[in-house]
């Protein structure tokens, strides 16, 4: 087994049970209660975002949206500074109860920070999704936080994609019991 496989399998393994469970109770009620779910992220984290937001909304039938359009990241960005480029449409779109999902390998992105303090402030609920360091920043914003021990974007991006497909995977088998 090559090195990255082991450090996955390791990383996999520290995952935490009770906050899966947690959250995907929270989904569940959110998507009962017809809430909204928003995905952000930089980079591979983006296109997490982005793959999710599609198929939450397509297989798993929830109104979800990911705010990585190019002209809305450039507009806000040149206008109010990249720091604000998510929170700015989370202040705008999100609503009480609304579900945020703020990914970031490293935890410290200053535009995912300031989104999941934006989604508090709006009484949304925050689920973070970070790796690399176990203190990092993005880890103590959430309601329920999900951490990668690893420092390699590999390994952090492929599990918070895992988990995140997970939990829509057991939200879609969950509809379809009888």
């Amino acid at each position: 087994m090559n090195k990255l496989m082991s450090e996955l399998k390791i990383a996999i393994g520290c995952t935490d049970s009770l906050v899966y469970e947690r959250t995907l109770e929270l989904v569940k009620t959110s998507k009962a209660s017809n809430k909204n779910f928003f995905f952000i992220g930089n980079g591979g984290s983006a296109a997490i975002a982005s793959h999710c937001s599609v198929d939450w909304t397509k297989n798993g039938g929830m109104r979800a949206m990911a705010f990585n359009d190019g002209a809305l990241l450039t507009c806000l960005s040149n206008d109010l500074g990249y720091e604000r480029s998510f929170s700015f449409p989370v202040h705008r779109f999100g609503a009480p109860g609304d579900l945020l999902f703020a990914i970031s390998s490293s935890g410290q992105s200053q535009n995912i920070l300031e989104a999941a303090s934006a989604g508090k402030k709006a009484l949304m609920k925050v689920v973070t999704l970070s790796g690399f360091r176990g203190n990092n920043p993005l880890r103590s914003l959430g309601d329920l936080n999900f951490y990668v021990p690893s420092n390699k974007y590999g390994v952090v991006e492929i599990l918070h994609l895992a988990i995140l497909h997970s939990l829509l995977d057991e939200v879609i088998a969950d509809a379809a019991s009888p």
